[in-house]
């Protein structure tokens, strides 16, 4: 579970790019964060993560606070970030090893969580080479496996299906709802609004900092008294702030 409580940020002291921001993304669900480019998805995720501090509110992980306690909360959760370009000088292999020695994962259930990871995604013939080898799709896949190499309850992602191949991006939605069907959850950001409405159980639409909508499609469709798909009503909300 993640609790976003009255949660703003300011850069400049002025303004706010995140602004008194209060959601909760709960135990068994596929949430979504949907907003254009600049309306505060990545600000959002930063904070959630302790990458940056809230101005002001509070964000709980589990019930711990990320402010309080960022040790222990960052314990609860995977991070998949929006670019995959990072350790490129190691090989796959010490890149996973890497991540298992970060959250202190036993050396025989690393063995058995990687050579599962590897088959799911294909990647057992590409362990042994350099990041900087791999194309895009194939480092997007090696940190998605980074982050699971723990097992969090917890999994937050920021465009994660962006640069896989189509029977990737499959096998990972597919993993995002086994993980929640087991009472977990998943926190991820997305502009491909056909992939939210197909996978989420609840979406919130971000814009200039505040939350326009959180709730199910369903509850948005009967908000706007209409039949559209989620990429009209999100182009409607947002073009009319």
């Amino acid at each position: 579970m993640i609790e976003i409580k009255n949660v703003s940020k300011s850069y400049n002291k002025t303004s706010n790019a995140v602004d008194n921001v209060d959601i909760t993304i709960n135990d068994g669900e596929i949430f979504g964060f949907l907003g254009p480019n600049g309306a505060g998805k990545t600000t959002t995720i930063k904070m959630i993560t302790g990458i940056i501090s809230p101005t002001q509110g509070d964000i709980k992980i589990n019930g711990v606070s990320i402010t309080e306690n960022p040790l222990e909360a960052k314990k609860q959760f995977a991070y998949v970030p929006d670019s995959p370009d990072m350790f490129l000088r190691l090989k796959g292999i010490e890149y996973l090893n890497f991540m298992a020695d970060v959250y202190n994962v036993p050396k025989n259930q690393r063995q058995n969580k990687i050579e599962e990871l590897a088959k799911r995604f294909d990647m057992q013939s590409a362990l042994s080479d350099q990041l900087q080898s791999y194309s895009h799709g194939m480092r997007q896949k090696i940190v998605v496996m980074g982050a699971l190499i723990h097992d969090p309850e917890v999994w937050i992602l920021d465009e994660p299906l962006t640069g896989l191949d189509p029977k990737s991006a499959f096998i990972l939605k597919e993993m995002m709802r086994e993980h929640t069907n087991s009472g977990k959850s998943v926190f991820f950001s997305t502009h491909v609004l056909d992939v939210a409405e197909k996978v989420c159980d609840r979406v919130a639409i971000i814009n200039k900092g505040k939350i326009l909508f959180c709730g199910t499609l369903a509850e948005m469709k009967e908000h706007f008294k209409t039949n559209e798909s989620l990429e009209q009503m999100f182009l409607e909300m947002t073009e009319n702030e």
